[in-house]
């Protein structure tokens, strides 16, 4: 189960984090569960490895946002660079390492929910 200061040492911004949740830190670690659960992973993957930029751009968009709401840097950070690597753009360009990196993160951060 993740506490805050678990949270702090993976690389969260917690304080920020909890303030966009009210300072209530029950519901922050909730919304970060749930963040972690976040279908638009698979769907990134799947849009990556098809080519399909338009899906990939559009799930790593909605993902950026819960991750930059929640604080969680390690995983916002990549994201955000794959963002903008696909942003505009007609045909797939290489976020390989963006999304290795984001994913990895993603999962040393579900390791430490688990």
């Amino acid at each position: 189960m993740l506490t805050i200061e678990m949270l702090k040492d993976f690389g969260a911004n917690t304080e920020e984090g909890l303030g966009r949740c009210m300072n209530n830190e029950a519901f922050y670690l909730r919304m970060v569960g749930m963040g972690l659960a976040d279908g638009n992973f698979d769907k990134l993957q799947s849009a990556v490895v098809a080519g399909n930029v338009k899906e990939a751009f559009e799930a790593a968009h909605a993902l950026k946002g819960v991750m930059g709401n929640l604080s969680l840097t390690p995983i916002y950070t990549p994201l955000s660079e794959l963002t903008e690597m696909l942003r505009g753009k007609d045909e797939m360009v290489d976020v390989s390492a963006e999304l290795k990196t984001a994913l990895e993160q993603l999962e040393k951060l579900r390791l430490l929910n688990a």
